[in-house]
This record gives structure tokens, C-alpha cells and sequence, in this order.
């Protein structure tokens, strides 16, 4: 098939083109390299199936007629979808526009990344498909959340308005290679800090839950839901449910057990608790993770280690 990937040089989407040429599509891979990287995607370079396209979705684009739209493009950090919160609500709202009108041009299969983030600070646990959520609409958060919850009210919209084929899925926390160091995510800040041997920095009591999944567990579930017939949301995530100081704890003793903690104010609306409800995943793609979280966090050292070692020689 012919495949576009939005966000395709960026942590997940990089992967998601590993596995998509190495199931011999097509692929077209548009970033504008905010957050994602040539280098992801540099092992594709030259191939005749391969094709890099530099390109900001908040502007319309035409492309080739295409079997399917994987729409990633969106910064998932805190620190970076904070940083221009504008910008990421433009991403958001008009990117997936834009997309959702190529796809309908052209009668294009598409699929959203939404977010767990559309469930806020969940009242409920673990959070269901059909749980609405609790989302403070003019918090700092909001530019991400409720971009996400609109692109998800575009997509079934276009569903219901033109006939638009359309997948969601709402990703919970993800972890693996080429990871942002900067991008202050958890596992991320964890990892860097421990290999640089300053305190792991630990927001609030560290009482707060979060779910890990192995970015290839997530990969698969993705392409699952692509080419199933389902076409509601699903939430693909690890319902492995750990406290901050769990991970901490986990991370030193892969890494520097001699490493300290420090604490830090929780940030304004952190959820307290975060796991998804995977039963609609199992029934319908027969989907659930394979990779427990200290065997994903190995090769996610491994890759950090090797980044900040070739950091240090630029440097010298």
C-alpha cells in the first residue's frame, strides 16, 4: 500500500515506518522536525519506497493518491507541546483538518493518534473507552488535551458528515529508543539523569500512577487497529500500573543505584492516576503487550547511553 505517516521522524512514528517498510509499503514520511528527526528515519534514506517530506500540517498539502493516513504529527510532551501552546492547538485542530481533507479527497483510510490525555485527571480507574473525562479546559495542559479531544470530534464528524473510513486510538504513556532527552517525559528524565548521575527528579509525594507500554507493543496494536474494522476509539497502553517512585526506584537499580532522589512541586493538573482499560483492545484485535517494563527499559538505556556518550565526544 501506499502510507503516509505525519510525525513519521518523531519517537513513535519513526517505528511505526520501521514496520511498515519492512512490510513493503510505500511510505511517505512528513515531519516538520520540532520534536522529530532526520536521524530516525536515516536507515530509509535512498530506498525507491522511501520518501522524507519536510512539511508543517497547520498548512494543506497535496500528495499522490494514498491507501492510508497515519496522522502522529503532534507534540506529546509537556515541555514541548507547552513551549507554543498556540502553535500545538493549530497542530492539533487544524493539522488533523487538513489531513481529514486529504483523506476524504482521495477516500483514504485515516487514523488518529488521540491521547489518554482526553481523560484529564480521571475520576474513573482504569479509564474505559467510554469514560468522558475530567479536563480543565483553560489549564496548561488544555492546548494538548483538548486539541486532541477536538481532533477526535473532526474525525468522527468527517465519519458521519462525508463517510470518512477512520481509526482512533488513544495512546497511554509509551517508552522505548529514540526517545527525546529533553522532552521531560518520565522514563526519559529518569534514564538521563541516573546515566548522568545527578538526583532523579521526582514531582509530588511520587504517589502517582502511570502505565508503561514498550513502543513496539504499541506499534502492533496500531497497525492492528488500521487494518481492522473497528472504527471507534481504543485505548492501547500497559495496564501494569507503577507509582513514580516504583519507576524510580527501577531505574536506579538498571542504571546508578547510588543515584538520590530530590522532590519537586507536583505540576498544575498532573493526573494522580493513570491506566488504561485495554478489554476493548483484547476482544477486538486481540491485542495486549508482550514487553514487561524492565525489558523495555534495558534497550531504552542502552539507546540513551549510547546518544549522551556521542554528546560528550561533540562536545570535546
Amino acid at each position: 500500500m501506499r502510507i503516509l505517516v505525519t510525525g513519521g521522524a518523531g519517537f513513535v512514528g519513526s517505528h511505526l515506518v520501521d514496520r511498515l517498510m519492512a512490510a513493503g509499503h510505500e511510505v511517505f514520511c512528513l515531519d516538520n522536525f520540532y520534536t522529530g528527526s532526520a536521524r530516525n528515519v536515516a536507515q530509509w534514506q535512498g530506498h525507491s519506497a522511501f520518501h522524507l517530506i519536510s512539511h508543517d500540517i497547520t498548512e494543506a498539502i497535496a500528495l499522490p493518491e494514498l491507501d492510508q493516513i497515519y496522522h502522529l504529527a503532534c507534540p506529546a510532551s509537556p515541555v514541548h507541546y507547552q513551549a507554543d501552546p498556540v502553535k500545538t492547538i493549530k497542530t492539533g485542530v487544524i493539522g488533523t483538518l487538513n489531513l481529514l481533507e486529504l483523506a476524504r479527497s482521495g477516500g483514504t483510510r485515516f487514523f488518529l493518534a488521540s491521547t489518554s490525555e482526553v481523560y484529564g485527571d480521571p475520576e474513573v480507574h482504569p479509564q474505559s473507552e467510554d469514560y468522558w473525562g475530567n479536563v480543565n479546559c483553560t489549564g496548561i495542559r488544555a492546548c494538548y488535551d483538548e486539541s486532541k479531544r477536538l481532533a477526535e470530534t473532526l474525525t468522527y464528524d468527517f465519519q458521519r458528515q462525508y463517510g470518512t473510513e477512520v481509526r482512533v486510538v488513544r495512546i497511554f504513556n509509551t517508552y522505548g529508543e529514540r526517545m527525546q532527552a529533553n522532552d521531560g517525559r518520565v522514563v526519559s528524565n529518569f534514564v538521563v539523569q541516573s546515566l548522568r548521575g545527578i538526583p532523579l527528579t521526582v514531582y509530588g509525594d511520587g504517589s502517582q500512577t502511570r502505565s508503561f507500554c514498550y513502543v513496539s507493543d504499541l506499534v502492533e496494536g496500531m497497525i492492528r487497529l488500521m487494518n481492522s474494522d473497528y472504527s471507534q476509539p481504543v485505548n492501547l497502553g500497559n495496564p501494569g500500573e507503577y507509582t513514580i517512585l516504583e519507576l524510580a526506584a527501577t531505574v536506579q537499580r538498571l542504571v546508578n543505584p547510588e543515584v538520590e532522589l530530590i522532590f519537586r512541586p507536583l505540576p498544575k493538573d498532573d493526573p494522580r492516576r493513570r491506566r488504561p482499560n485495554i478489554d476493548r483492545a483484547r476482544s477486538i484485535l486481540g491485542w495486549q503487550p508482550e514487553v514487561p517494563l524492565e525489558e523495555g527499559l534495558r534497550p531504552t538505556i542502552a539507546y540513551f547511553r549510547e546518544r549522551l556518550a556521542e554528546e560528550s565526544l561533540v562536545a570535546q
